[in-house]
This record gives C-alpha cells, structure tokens and sequence, in this order.
C-alpha cells in the first residue's frame, strides 16, 4: 500500500507515530497449548501490553499468564460446541469468523499466522503486519501428505474444501500491509503461494532457559525432542539408531504415536513422553547431539540445543539452514531417509564435531534471541510510520 493512503501512520520516518499510544489487535490463530506460535505471542505481547487478542478457539488453563492478562475474545467459532477440542474440524468456518470481528478504533493490527489468520477486515487508517510461521501446511505444501494419512470421509471432503479455503488464503493476503517471515524457507511460500514479498525476522528463543553443561556432566546418548508428528521424521531416527546401535532418548508425544514407535524399536532407544520442561533442558545440554530429521518451517528446538552448548545433526532443508552451519554448529545432511541419517550421524561421528565449543555454539545461538526479534519487527513498524516505545520492563529494540 503506497504511503499517501494511510495518512498520519505513514507519516516521513523522521515524524513516526509512537506505539505506545496506539490501541492494538494481535489476531492468534487459535490457543490452546504453548509451541512455538505461542511462544512468539507472548514474545508480541511484551512489546504491546496494551494489545487485545482475538482467537478462534481458546483453553486458559493451556496458555501462559503472559497471554491470559490480556483481553482475549474468540470469534464465532470458539462458541460452537467442544471448540476448544475440535477447532480443526471448523476450518471451513474460520474465514467467515475472521471477517467478523469488529476491528474499529484499532491503529495497528498484527496476526500470527499458521492456521486462519490473516484474513481480518482492517480498518481503513490501521497498519495490518502479518507474523507468518506457516502458509497453512494443509492447504499448500503439505496438502497431499495430510490428505493421505486422514480417514475416508475427510480424503472425500477435503478436495472442495481446501479449493475454495485456498482462493480465500490468497486472496487475504493482499489484505496484509507487510509480511514478517520466520526464516527464509517460509519466506519462499509466502512468495511462491501468495506471491508477496516479506522480510525474515527470526522467532525469539528464551536463551537464558539454557546452558551448557561440563563434559563430566554430559551423557552418551543422542537427543531427538518434539511432537512426534509424521512430518518431523521420528521414524527415520528410530530405524536409524536400530541399526547404529547407539543410544538414543526420545522426548514428545502424544501418547498413542510413542506406543507405536516403541514397537518398532530396539533397546538402545528410550521413550521419556511429554517430559518437564526441566528434564527437557537437561537432555539438551547433556546429549552427545540432537537429531532433527524433519523439515520444519524454523525449528525452535535445535537453535535451544545450540544455546545448551550441544551441536545439531539435521536434514538440510527448511529453517535449519537458518539455524545450523554445517561443521560449525552441527552436520547438515541432504538424504531424509534411514540411510542419509546414519551416514550422518557417522560422520558426525568420525569428524569429531561431538567436539565443538559449547560457548562458540551458544554465541551462535544469541543471533535468535528476544531482542533481535524486537528489532526486527520494530524496523518493519518503522517503515510503515510506528515507532516502537518498548513499555517499562519490556524489550527495547
């Protein structure tokens, strides 16, 4: 959108309107657990404490009270029955429930988006910033896979489903003024699937939740951490370490998904479920390396191995080309499959990068944490003509 047409908000940067007297919206695809998302809401809501929140389905027992102080409305679809479980299943219902929110009197509007988002109404003076985590995986890139791996009636539903949803996605996005990107990979869909530009601004990692360990203190065993979906490749590291024969632990869930695995693996691998937070960061800082298999859009987990002083053995594609340098920080592999990841982990192996400088790792880390967030988005406010005030005790850009 050319300058002229917002008026005051797109005043010369040497004249920017002050944030901190601005009424704010931040628009959150749904809340009803704390990942990575959630993590960069509540990283959003310390830059505006003054923001409301606008949500399709909503669990408060389930988010952090850096969220629940703030005003949070859900939309139409939060009042339909059992929504804070069967919100995926209201989908095709979501775009309609966007377009309903009243966002009068609002100057700056921001959404997190990773599922329906994006596609509020604006009012005509508002700067419309979207955080992208994701294109929605299961209209775009990951439609097919998702299509195949559900039951029979979705399989038949699906194809006039995600055909109609997709028109809608790109046609909100020309609703946005600037996209934010959270690493380079999600940039390139966003591009390629809504033909917009963006600007990669990394996600903020709690870095000071993590740190290194002496070497007495580390374990022998390798560390694959996350939600054990299909798309994070948790069976190519159980067959892998079958056959290396080397230790490895497994932290994640859900429930049903660590049953099956564990029948397929031998005794070298050990299930810990949804382990603590505490007993998380452990594993973190005592493990020989992390293994990351999947392509994730950034991937949160190996930037917070790194900051535990750990290196990261992951498959070359996605956001970890953002996080990881391939014999400095880690090994990057380029075959996702049993065979490119134990070639991997015996390379890592003969190379002697288990070596690697714990602190050289976790000033590698440093690049992703909360101030280099505020900055960036901070930069993007002041093109659109908002200058960032940070409040009392907030992050300064």
């Amino acid at each position: 959108m050319k300058a002229e047409t917002r008026g005051a908000l797109n005043a010369p940067r040497g004249d920017l309107r002050p944030s901190s007297g601005l009424r704010v919206a931040i628009i959150h695809y749904w809340l009803v657990g704390m990942r990575g998302g959630e993590q960069v809401l509540e990283a959003l809501c310390r830059m505006f404490p003054q923001a409301d929140i606008y949500t399709h389905a909503y669990l408060p027992a389930k988010v952090s009270p850096a969220i629940r102080r703030h005003k949070i409305t859900t939309t139409s679809v939060g009042r339909l029955p059992f929504a804070p479980k069967l919100y995926t299943r209201y989908l095709p219902l979501m775009p309609r429930a966007l377009e309903e929110i009243d966002l009068a009197g609002y100057d700056l509007v921001i959404s997190s988006e990773a599922g329906p988002a994006k596609g509020v109404i604006a009012p005509p003076d508002a700067v419309h910033l979207c955080y992208c985590h994701s294109p929605m995986r299961y209209l775009w890139d990951q439609y097919h896979t998702y299509r195949n791996g559900a039951g029979l009636l979705t399989r038949t539903l699906m194809p006039p489903l995600a055909a109609k949803l997709r028109s809608w996605d790109v046609v909100s996005a020309a609703r946005v003024d600037a996209f934010a990107a959270n690493s380079h990979h999600v940039a390139a869909r966003i591009r390629k699937y809504w033909r917009r530009e963006s600007t990669v601004v990394h996600p903020p990692v709690a870095l000071d939740q993590f740190a290194p360990v002496a070497p007495e203190a580390r374990g022998d065993f390798y560390l694959w951490a996350g939600e054990l979906a299909p798309y994070k490749r948790p069976d190519i590291a159980i067959e892998a370490f079958n056959r290396l024969q080397r230790p490895l632990v497994v932290i994640g869930g859900p429930g049903r998904t660590v049953r099956a695995l564990s029948a397929k693996a031998g005794d070298t691998i050990r299930f810990l479920g949804h382990a603590p937070y505490d007993v998380l960061k452990q594993h973190l800082a005592a493990c020989r390396a992390l293994i990351f298999p999947g392509e994730e859009d950034f991937g949160i987990v190996p930037v917070e191995a790194m900051a535990s002083g750990r290196p990261v053995i992951a498959y070359g594609r996605g956001g970890a080309l953002d996080t990881v340098r391939d014999g400095e920080t880690g090994l990057l592999f380029r075959d996702q499959s049993v065979e490119g990841l134990v070639d991997a982990v015996t390379r890592f192996e003969a190379e002697g990068l288990e070596d690697l400088d714990p602190m050289a790792l976790r000033d590698h880390a440093r690049q992703f944490d909360e101030a280099s967030f505020v900055t960036g988005l901070a930069d993007m406010l002041a093109a659109e003509g908002i200058a960032f005030e940070p409040a009392p005790g907030a992050p300064a850009a």
